[in-house]
């Protein structure tokens, strides 16, 4: 089962629609011939909004940047965070090409000329196999049917056509209301292993009808990244072309967000719910893997103390294969507890791990706690289990998200380009 658990918010009810869940956006996926055989699904994606959008955006942190990120990123400088439209292609990661930003280029002018819009108003990302010359003949030869395919139910199509080695399509919307109006968020993401936790670790797309400008919207981004994708770990390796990028259009007619004021409060809480859910997504889909970890931590004496203790947890490959035989070896997460970047006294952690087959204490105090092997194998038999920290130096908290490792991981990535 890939489907995570969604926790309920109050003002908050989740619903169907991904990115096309707001006003105003369409969207299409097709197959164009990226792939080598239509059997690999789609593979060249469009999201449009009817109106021109303030847009933001949040990339990888990777030195060597796809050429994606730099077009992206260009196009939002020129045309001062505005954007009409999102292209994207699986299977070919157009990065460290030479032809590389001529291609990306190239890929937003064949959309610009179809919706009759200024090029920089489309924004690109890539995703697939690095150093692979991009083919510009497939989005030439079906650029008209991905514009005229458009349609209000289209995101579907476009969150199958952005996957890779990924199971399952990702996406999650909700709808909440500001000032008694309507507003829906909601996105689509891809991603399941080149997944370490450093923004963006992954390819998202989020739209919105909300009236918010674009500082504002920046900020919120910027912000949630911190405790969404930036506390995801798959692997340790992080991509050349993570993207994720908002585009907010106005539809719902709210007033204009432009301030750090409750309406600003309530759209970032909506941004967090739909990212942390995609976020979690992507966990428990990490190439291979048959289980969601998720760290939490608390009592710590600062977030970023917090933060340092659940990436290290989560990360730990030999706590990850662990996980995956469901077996109780949970010196690994002491351990990685302790070589955390974190400021706490070692002996006042307690650990409980818990899944819905039942909670155990492991530790308190630094020491370990008697327990029932059989017991912990079952409950950690669970497809989630919650890793709970909890230190004895202050009241900061954070959560991080990641996945069991597996003999699959192996195979998937020996063999990823035959």
């Amino acid at each position: 089962m890939k489907d995570v658990k969604k926790i309920s918010y109050d003002g908050y009810k989740y619903i169907d629609g991904g990115v096309c869940a707001a006003k105003g956006f369409r969207a299409n996926g097709l197959y164009s011939g990226i792939k080598a055989n239509p059997s690999e699904k789609y593979d060249l994606c469009l999201v449009v909004s009817d109106v021109l959008c303030n847009a933001a955006g949040v990339f990888t942190q990777n030195k060597v940047q796809a050429a994606p990120v730099t077009v992206s990123k260009s196009h939002l400088k020129a045309t001062g965070g505005k954007a009409k439209a999102f292209i994207l292609n699986s299977k070919n990661a157009n990065a460290c090409n030479p032809d590389g930003i001529e291609k990306s280029e190239k890929m937003c002018s064949l959309a610009a000329e179809r919706l009759c819009i200024p090029s920089e108003q489309v924004l690109i990302a890539q995703t697939g196999v690095i150093g692979q010359t991009m083919p510009i003949e497939p989005i030439e030869n079906n650029i008209d049917s991905l514009v005229y395919g458009l349609s209000e139910n289209g995101n579907e199509k476009a969150a199958i056509a952005i996957m890779t080695t990924d199971t399952v399509k990702k996406e999650v919307a909700v709808e909440f209301t500001l000032g008694g109006k309507v507003c829906h968020l909601g996105g689509m993401g891809k991603g399941s292993g080149m997944i370490c936790p450093n923004m963006a670790t992954t390819l998202n797309v989020i739209t919105t009808d909300c009236a918010i400008t674009s500082e504002m919207l920046q900020k919120a981004l910027s912000d949630v990244v911190k405790v969404t994708y930036n506390c995801l770990y798959v692997d340790g390796d992080q991509s050349t072309n993570d993207t994720c990028a908002v585009m907010a259009n106005g539809l719902a007619e709210n007033s204009v967000i432009d301030s750090e004021n409750e309406d600003y409060a309530a759209f970032k809480q909506a941004l967090y719910i739909v990212m942390s859910n995609i976020t979690k997504m992507l966990a428990k889909d990490g190439e291979g893997a048959t289980k969601l970890l998720e760290c939490n931590v608390t009592g710590a004496k600062t977030e970023k103390d917090a933060l340092a203790v659940a990436k290290s947890v989560i990360s730990s490959d030999l706590l990850k294969c662990a996980m995956f035989a469901s077996d109780a070896n949970v010196g690994r997460i002491a351990c990685a507890i302790g070589y955390a970047d974190a400021d706490f006294d070692p002996a006042g952690f307690s650990v409980v791990l818990e899944s819905s087959k039942g909670s155990i204490k492991f530790f308190e105090k630094g020491a370990i706690m008697p327990f029932s092997e059989d017991e912990a194998a079952e409950m950690l038999s669970d497809d989630e289990i919650k890793i709970n920290v909890t230190l004895s130096d202050g009241d900061a908290k954070a959560t991080a998200w990641g996945c069991d490792l597996t003999y699959e991981y192996i195979k998937i990535n020996a063999d990823y380009r035959t």
